[in-house]
């Protein structure tokens, strides 16, 4: 493939620059105002020995978090021109609770910068980012001042003068205040951004709702527990994360779009994932890589050794592939049917593509199973190969359907040329 036909990503800046003017207009005037606030803050707010220690433990919980739910969060389904929204904000709840604003706006940005990086896998535009950090820094700031004006002159957190009614209605009323700024600044953003649908789509589901509000709620669960059981805060973990699972499993129907076999992603699931992923990279004129993977003679292996002994092999090739993929990142492997597998790898030069589909077949070569020969009843070796298709979006296909066509073409011809080798789809 000749690499000097390779599309570039999309510089940040430019990315701010293709926005409507209007809404880049709204985008830097927001993020300026947020920059403004920070400063003021920062210039006026102590910080304490102490509040950096509440920073660094709500800074290791929140990337535990993220760590451990990045599977869900990369790959749930999220309407299109909606809010993003999720159990993250329990930290930031906690944070306005235990810190002063300046540790707050640190907690929510390396938050964000670690969430692009291990979630999104660089793939999210720049601007999107620093402008939901911006909306996030504003919403604690409100939320910080109507808990100054219920409480003037607390000198050490919040959370040390949270008790009775009086307390509940502060907690009330500033998780309301941070989740209308951030919320409301957020779908302003849609709606001008996407002019075209109707206005109650950027409001986004409204189970949303629900997610916040039991950010809310374990965000203050979190603080109390921080100031006065602190050894018991890897239990609060764990009920954030389950929580978090369970409240999004509806937008994350896992068991009903995996392969029964293989427990790779059914065709179907990958089929929209990866529609996904060839969209955001045509947003950011970025790369995507597909390959293809077709068993070599598996009917062979059926016929000689048996179904079950069938089955068994399109499992180890699953875990083989599942093994070489960045199972953390934004690659995803699936099951086509048969002995056909599919693996999308977003974000992959063609360099990088080649040697993927190399690393895979090799490790496809390597897989030994024993079994019975039907043939004579003898305990032989299984052994096996694989023919792969390797292609790219955009080089080979302005679409899914497209791209697909050109690595089936491609893993044909690996078979013509003796099977067990990698083949790049030809440029068009």
């Amino acid at each position: 493939m000749d690499r000097t036909s390779s599309r570039v990503r999309e510089s940040p800046l430019r990315a701010l620059r293709s926005l409507p003017g209007g809404l880049l207009a709204y985008v830097c005037t927001v993020v300026g105002f947020t920059a403004a606030v920070v400063a003021a803050a920062t210039a006026t707010t102590p910080v304490a020995g102490r509040d950096w220690a509440w920073l660094g433990l709500l800074l290791a919980c929140a990337v535990a978090h993220l760590e451990v739910t990045q599977g869900l969060e990369r790959i749930r389904e999220l309407p299109e021109g909606a809010p993003y929204t999720h159990l993250q904000s329990t930290w930031y709840i906690a944070g306005l609770l235990l810190l002063p604003l300046p540790l707050q706006v640190v907690l929510i940005g390396v938050t964000f910068a670690y969430e692009w990086v291990r979630v999104f896998a660089r793939r999210a535009p720049v601007h999107r980012k620093v402008f939901s950090a911006s909306t996030v820094v504003l919403g604690v700031a409100g939320a910080t001042l109507v808990l100054s004006a219920l409480y003037p002159g607390v000198a050490g957190p919040f959370v040390t003068v949270l008790d009775g009614p009086r307390g509940v209605v502060a907690i009330v009323l500033a998780g309301l205040i941070y989740r209308l700024t951030n919320y409301g600044l957020v779908v302003i953003a849609i709606i001008m951004d996407n002019r075209d649908q109707p206005a109650h789509r950027a409001l986004g589901p409204a189970s949303d709702q629900l997610i916040i509000a039991a950010a809310i709620g374990l965000g203050y669960v979190y603080a109390l527990v921080a100031l006065t059981r602190p050894w018991m805060l890897v239990f609060v973990l764990v009920l954030i994360v389950g929580l978090h699972l369970g409240l999004l499993l509806p937008q994350f129907q896992h068991a009903a779009r995996t392969d029964r076999r293989t427990q790779l992603a059914d065709a179907t699931w990958w089929h929209e994932v990866a529609e996904r992923e060839l969209e955001r990279a045509r947003r950011l004129g970025d790369h995507v890589g597909v390959l293809l993977l077709d068993l070599d003679h598996f009917k062979d292996i059926n016929d000689r050794f048996g179904h079950l002994t069938g089955d068994a092999v399109l499992r180890a090739v699953a875990d083989a592939v599942r093994g070489c993929v960045r199972g953390h990142g934004p690659d995803l492997a699936g099951r086509f049917g048969g002995e056909e597998f599919v693996v999308l790898l977003p974000g992959l030069d063609p360099g990088g593509l080649q040697a993927a589909a190399d690393r895979i077949r090799a490790a496809i070569a390597a897989i030994t199973l024993t079994a019975t020969d039907r043939r004579n009843g003898q305990d032989a070796v299984v052994t096996l190969t694989a023919s792969v298709g390797a292609g790219m979006f955009p080089d080979h296909g302005d679409d899914l359907t497209t791209v697909l066509l050109a690595v089936d073409d491609a893993v044909y011809r690996a078979k013509d040329r003796g099977r067990d080798q990698t083949v790049t789809a030809s440029t068009r």
